[in-house]
């Protein structure tokens, strides 16, 4: 049966006078969302986004609506390398130099000390650092440098631990097992009682005397003919402490291949869980979703790029996805897992859904980034 029979002889009228009235309607209310723009649909999480810049500024942007809400000043111009506290209330940062660490107060967004190590014409110069839980010392790895008239003279490679209170150097720390390196990485147990000397073992350490009490030979193949693999140790805040999820590549001997997978360690219980995804491929920046139930990573050749998702409780890639990338990317998940960053080799960061791969906003940070540190707000759970 038409409307119009329904209405009776005067329908088509009232029928044309209602969907006039109703289109009028339509078109006068206005849309919240286009009233503030699309950009306040977008929300990463509650979390906080500390960029740094070929100056002597770091950004603060807020992660709910991509604000720039402050900047921090170094004292050393531009920043080198972060090293978040425990508490996650201090950022310790290197100056592309390498002569200077200082530490800057997140909360009140300003530099509130700096050392240097050496001066005059013999200074040391900082290649790794680590903070102790307490905040009291930190492990250094580095080397010295004296200038001369006609030349600069390198000393060797040399561990030290620093006195952040005192601003002195406490001890030289021997080299474990007496083998000097060029590179090396530290971990600190939660309680600061034990450090994870991450080289190409992990040694594990007192922290009085810096004494070996174990060592996890990772150089060591797993199991017999499954090669050798060596973590990155890459610290994630999604992440349990002591725990590191990451991907890894080894070299499959018997049928000459090399395979990448995925592999998770529990520095504490000397634990590790490794699966592969396949035979090896130009993938990397790994990226963990909060609750460690799945992760991204970047497909990289020169004008091919892809996001891969990973379901790592299925253990298998479930989705892949061509986007426009850079030559040059970094890759983290927003603290509520709904967006991906891409940051780096460049002055914006892109910000695309974590499902559809859609490209929803682009944030200028004001310069060619060179650090990039994304911190969950202090009752964010991992």
């Amino acid at each position: 049966m038409r409307i119009s029979a329904l209405l009776g002889p005067s329908a088509p009228s009232l029928l044309s006078a209602s969907l006039l009235l109703s289109a009028s309607l339509l078109l006068s209310t206005p849309d919240p969302l286009a009233a503030q723009g699309a950009s306040a649909t977008i929300s990463g999480g509650n979390g906080t986004i500390y960029a740094s810049t070929y100056s002597d500024l770091i950004t603060v942007i807020d992660e709910r609506n991509f604000e720039v809400v402050g900047q921090i000043q170094t004292q050393n111009g531009i920043p080198g390398r972060f090293v978040l506290s425990a508490d996650r209330e201090r950022l310790y940062v290197s100056d592309a130099t390498g002569y200077y660490i200082e530490a800057l107060d997140l909360a009140r967004r300003q530099s509130i000390d700096s050392f240097t190590i050496g001066s005059g014409n013999e200074r040391f110069r900082i290649m790794s650092f680590s903070v102790d839980p307490q905040e009291t010392y930190a492990l250094i790895l580095g080397k010295t440098r004296i200038e001369h008239i006609d030349r600069f003279e390198v000393g060797p490679a040399t561990l030290i631990r620093y006195d952040l209170r005192n601003h002195e150097v406490m001890d030289t720390i021997p080299w474990p097992g007496g083998h000097e390196r060029e590179r090396a990485n530290f971990r600190f147990s939660p309680d600061g009682g034990l450090v994870y000397f991450l080289a190409e073992d992990i040694i594990v350490l007192e922290s009085e005397n810096f004494t070996e009490v174990d060592r996890w030979e990772v150089s060591q193949e797993l199991e017999p003919g499954l090669g050798q693999m060596r973590p990155g140790f890459t610290e994630s805040y999604y992440e349990e402490p002591g725990f590191f999820t990451e991907l890894v590549r080894i070299t499959d001997p018997i049928n000459n291949r090399r395979m990448m997978g995925i592999a998770r360690v529990d520095l504490a219980e000397r634990d590790l869980d490794f699966y592969t995804l396949g035979p090896s491929e130009p993938v990397g920046q790994f990226a963990l979703a909060p609750g460690g139930r799945k992760a991204w990573a970047l497909y990289s050749e020169v004008g091919h790029y892809e996001f891969w998702a990973i379901d790592l409780e299925q253990r298998r890639v479930t989705h892949r996805e061509v986007f426009d990338g850079r030559p040059r990317m970094g890759l983290i998940a927003s603290t509520n897992g709904e967006l991906l960053y891409i940051h780096v080799a460049g002055n914006t960061i892109d910000v695309y859904d974590s499902e559809t791969y859609e490209h929803l906003k682009t944030v200028d940070v004001g310069g060619d980034m060179r650090g990039f540190l994304l911190l969950p707000a202090p009752d964010a759970a991992r």
